[in-house]
């Protein structure tokens, strides 16, 4: 009997491999896999392992080797039928029925893969050929290498070209194949089939196995339609269960014990290109639970890289709201926020893979995620408010599906609500911070942050000294450090005393002056990587939009905490005009938040 790969792969991802060998094996923990004595021959020493995330067994001393099902079969002397039934009746899947209709499906579907494979091959001569060559122009330019474009097996599909279809019909594909594929498309009107891809940079997508099922279609230019476009979901292709670069990041994973799940096929392809291979990517769609566990079956904490802006956030509480309900102990997922503007094709382009590295190992948690949604909701300013934010954080608690696992949340949660709330001193004035557990590190990440903005400024006129006298008179409304406004005076000086200064000229004067240490503590890495526009590679466009970004927040900033303190000191009078006062502060305190939301889009 045939059994559809959709069911094997479910049986595989539900029935833990551990639990099943464990009934036969005394398995003892490590780390992330599990040792024993081998079953199927005899021995003292375990050579035996199994690891949950890889989903199979090997034993280093007879050379066994195998997943869940294999393990049933040649340890119960079940047939493999028997075994899936088994199985599948174990993770509540039904089994389909086997019928002569099942065994045609069969058929067609492995037909399909010959159809789909052959247009892939086509789609790759096309990139090649004269017709491809603005395609190939536009793939050199982000970046790709020939052998990146040929492992990924780039292509392009011509532009009211009926090439492909004609050409597969000569290799005896009939029409009804193509339209099943994706590769067609009938109208409603009644009119000729026409090919689905026209003009657009062909992105193959492999299933688990490496074969190819379906495409991903991106315009090139600046163009008002969809930039993408994926196949339909066909009898090969379901784009909430498959991911990209799957299969080829399999390896990479298991042996880094890692994986970044990014937003699209250019930040995958970079990041393999950067030498970061363990790179997935969703297909066009927030990530669905079937594909969360099955990079959960790669590492037990992947990590999900957005883009940082306004979207990329949302797309990570997505993602956070969706996996709670599944998480396991062990599992999770962290998450990693690219600098605001920046993907990962764009970071690595502009400032290498160990920028992108570094951000990828400053990833944050699943819990930390959570608490920064719900504490950024609204303000927590009274008792009411403070008892708002605890049930919105326990009403997160309890859509986890695990026990145990919300147990630890559960008590996560109140600890950390209890440091926030006494580290206010009971007053409930201003915002929870999103990090620590005490007053003093609250206030300390705050400066810390504070700091990076003012380095980050000083970073961008010393990289770009052009601007200079753009942004002379507002820096004047920026308040700096003692030390970072030391520098900033030394550098209006050093600007007005010369007109063609550069960056050598600058780094020369302050070697020579000994304050090298101060510029060198603003131009360091971390400063660059958390604001790219202030990098020497970045366009002075990019620079001049960074740079009046910051320095807007910086002001709107330091107007909102004078209107704070304006409202807290008329609060301290009891009459009418001192209560007119603290109404009129909260007034304007709600324009600058509208102001600093406005500065952030």
């Amino acid at each position: 009997m045939a059994f559809p790969n959709r069911l094997l792969e479910d049986i595989r991802a539900r029935v833990p491999l551990p639990d099943v060998v464990g009934k036969r094996v005394k398995l003892t923990r490590k780390g992330r896999e599990h040792s024993g004595l081998c079953p199927f021959h005899n021995e003292k020493t375990p050579s035996f392992t199994v690891s949950e995330d890889k989903g199979f067994y090997h034993c280093f001393g007879c050379g066994a080797h195998g997943d869940v099902i294999s393990f049933v079969m040649n340890t119960e002397g079940l047939s493999f039928p028997e075994t899936v039934e088994r199985l599948a009746a174990e993770a509540g899947l039904e089994v389909p029925v086997e019928t002569p209709e099942a065994r045609e499906e069969a058929k067609r579907r492995a037909d399909l893969y010959d159809v789909v494979e052959a247009a892939c091959i086509w789609f790759e001569k096309q990139l090649r050929a004269p017709s491809g060559r603005a395609a190939l122009d536009y793939l050199q330019a982000r970046g790709l290498r020939d052998e990146t474009i040929s492992r990924f097996r780039l292509g392009y599909a011509p532009d009211g070209s009926g090439g492909l279809a004609v050409t597969l019909k000569a290799m005896g594909a009939d029409e009804s194949q193509l339209i099943e594929a994706g590769l067609l498309r009938r109208p409603d009107d009644g009119r000729a089939p026409y090919s689905f891809f026209r003009d657009r940079v062909m992105f193959p997508i492999a299933d688990r196995r490496g074969r190819i099922i379906a495409f991903g279609g991106r315009l090139m230019g600046d163009v008002k339609a969809a930039k993408y476009v994926n196949s339909p979901d066909t009898p090969l292709f379901d784009k909430g269960r498959n991911l990209y670069n799957f299969g080829a990041a399999r390896q990479a994973s298991f042996e880094t014990g890692q994986l970044v799940v990014a937003e699209g096929y250019m930040d995958v392809i970079a990041l393999s290109q950067a030498g970061i291979e363990a790179a997935v990517a969703p297909l066009g769609t927030a990530m669905t639970e079937d594909q969360i566990r099955a990079v959960w079956r790669l590492t037990q904490e992947p990590t999900l890289c957005f883009d940082g802006d306004t979207a990329g956030q949302r797309a990570a509480a997505r993602a956070a709201e969706r996996v709670l309900p599944l998480l396991q102990p062990g599992k999770s997922l962290r998450f990693a926020l690219l600098p605001p503007g920046e993907d990962p094709d764009s970071l690595i382009a502009r400032q290498g893979a160990a920028a992108m590295r570094q951000i990828l190992e400053a990833a944050q948690p699943l819990s930390e995620v959570i608490w920064r949604m719900e504490v950024g909701a609204a303000p927590i300013d009274t008792p009411e408010r403070r008892a708002d934010l605890q049930a919105r954080l326990e009403k997160r608690v309890e859509d986890i599906g695990d026990a145990t696992v919300r147990e630890h949340y559960r008590n996560a949660v109140r600890d950390r609500l209890w440091a926030s709330f006494r580290s206010q001193g009971g007053k409930g004035r201003g915002k929870v911070a999103p990090q620590g557990n005490t007053g003093a590190h609250i206030r300390s990440q705050m400066r810390q942050q504070s700091r990076r903005a003012q380095q980050a400024i000083l970073a961008a006129l010393i990289h770009h000294p052009r601007l200079r006298d753009e942004f002379d008179e507002a820096l004047e409304a920026v308040e700096f450090e003692p030390d970072l406004d030391k520098l900033r005076q030394q550098l209006q000086n050093l600007f007005a005393g010369h007109v063609d200064l550069d960056f050598e000229a600058i780094q020369a004067h302050f070697t020579g002056s000994g304050d090298e240490s101060l510029l060198q503590g603003v131009l360091e890495k971390q400063v660059l990587v958390l604001a790219p526009f202030a990098n020497p590679r970045a366009s002075v466009e990019d620079a001049r939009r960074g740079l009046s970004h910051l320095i807007d927040r910086r002001v709107h900033e330091r107007l909102r905490q004078e209107v704070v303190d304006l409202g807290r000191s008329a609060a301290a009078s009891a009459d009418k005009a001192g209560l007119d006062r603290v109404m009129a502060a909260r007034r304007d305190a709600i324009e600058i938040d509208r102001q600093l939301a406005d500065i952030d889009e």
